[in-house]
């Protein structure tokens, strides 16, 4: 077998995108003869503190689906005072440093950025000890950041993460990018790097269509994630018009906005509005089973971003409703997925909800069926696994 580590910062029985996409690709490398072993922080996003398995502990080494995984400290916290923010960025990164330079790792090492800071001390030391860097990039930091006016552009903290995201891109022996707007990005900075594509495909080994229809009831719209300030749930839920429309909207999730969103249902506003709280994944798919449509919204155009929803959801059979922009609206378009509307034009959102509250079921589960068997060819993670690997990737 070929040994692999892979770096992150997220990790189930972590919830959200991030932790099941390094989950996904850990067992799939598994799948392909690959020791893995996955280097991440004690158990804690996200609710911001550790999960009840993981008080008391230091560090701790566990066996997850024949994934060895190694859980290192961290101050965890999700705090909005940039200080102990910080120290909580710092807190595993100082773990990680440790673990990285005294202890054997395997010559290939596959790094997820961002954050930015965690990999670039992973960087750095893996090329001191000359391994093989493959580097997974999700998103473009700190240009993100700027767009959601997070960082400001040109302060001293914009600079040096421009230094810390240059840095990473040249020392690493190859690059993954979930996006070709990454690969653009990247390419434009240092046009010689090998770069490769890596779409957050599913693998959810479902062969056949189990999307159960309530007839005679609203069309049950759902958004499934983080509530953070980049995917604007609240300001969704304030805007779009559902009165008089044959919709119920459905949130499932934890994040920044949970408070005001609860606090939003109570009202008029939010009576066709509907909060369930955060699922782990396979309670939560099992839950979607008597859902019609994905919502996938962004608060603003992010460049290089494209949510893993789009391909977690319509792997499933469900139609999307993207509210994003970007190269994920292309991708929705392309595919016959469901439906765009142009980010940040609540105007359109509420008209293409129009055009939804319209449909009949029938309709519906025909498109459902349409999309469930389309999108497993077109989103395979195997053949994309396997196109990688003969390439000499991993």
């Amino acid at each position: 077998m070929n040994d692999i580590l892979i770096i992150s910062n997220y990790y189930p029985p972590e919830k959200g995108a991030a932790a099941n996409r390094i989950e996904q690709l850990a067992k799939k490398l598994h799948e392909k003869n690959y020791s893995v072993t996955v280097v991440c922080p004690l158990g804690n996003y996200p609710e911001g503190k550790l999960f009840p398995e993981y008080k008391g502990k230091f560090s701790l080494t566990e066996n997850k689906d024949s994934i060895t995984v190694k859980r290192l400290w961290i101050y965890p916290s999700i705090s909005k005072n940039l200080f102990i923010r910080l120290l909580s960025v710092l807190s595993f990164t100082l773990s990680l440093f440790f673990y990285l330079s005294f202890k054997k790792t395997p010559n290939k090492v596959i790094v997820q950025s961002p954050p930015l800071l965690l990999s670039f001390i992973s960087v750095f030391i893996l090329s001191l000890k000359k391994k093989k860097i493959i580097l997974n990039v999700s998103d473009l930091w700190p240009l993100a950041a700027v767009e959601l006016k997070a960082l400001k552009k040109g302060s001293f903290s914009h600079k040096f993460s421009l230094f810390l995201e240059q840095y990473i891109y040249k020392k690493a022996t190859l690059i993954l990018g979930q996006s070709d707007e990454i690969l653009t990005h990247i390419k434009t900075l240092f046009p010689n790097k090998n770069c490769y594509l890596y779409r957050n495909f599913p693998d959810h080994k479902i062969e056949n269509l189990n999307l159960i229809s309530l007839e005679n009831q609203p069309i049950r719209i759902f958004y499934a994630g983080l509530l953070g300030i980049a995917q604007g749930i609240y300001e969704l839920c304030e805007k779009i018009e559902l009165d008089g429309l044959n919709i119920e909207l459905h949130l499932f999730g934890n994040g920044a906005e949970k408070k005001q969103i609860e606090e939003l249902i109570l009202t008029e506003k939010g009576k066709n509005i509907f909060f369930h709280g955060m699922l782990n994944r396979n309670d939560l798919h099992e839950k979607l089973k008597s859902f019609d449509i994905a919502v996938v919204p962004l608060k603003t155009r992010i460049y290089g971003s494209v949510p893993s929803k789009i391909f977690e959801y319509c792997s499933l059979g469900f139609p999307i409703l993207y509210f994003g922009g970007g190269e994920g609206e292309n991708i929705v378009e392309e595919n016959n997925l469901g439906w765009v509307a142009s980010v940040e034009d609540y105007n359109d959102l509420n008209n293409k909800l129009k055009l939804i509250s319209n449909l009949d079921k029938y309709n519906l589960n025909l498109m459902k069926k349409r999309i469930f068997e389309e999108t497993k060819e077109v989103f395979n993670l195997d053949n994309q696994m396997n196109y990688l690997i003969e390439k000499n990737v991993f």
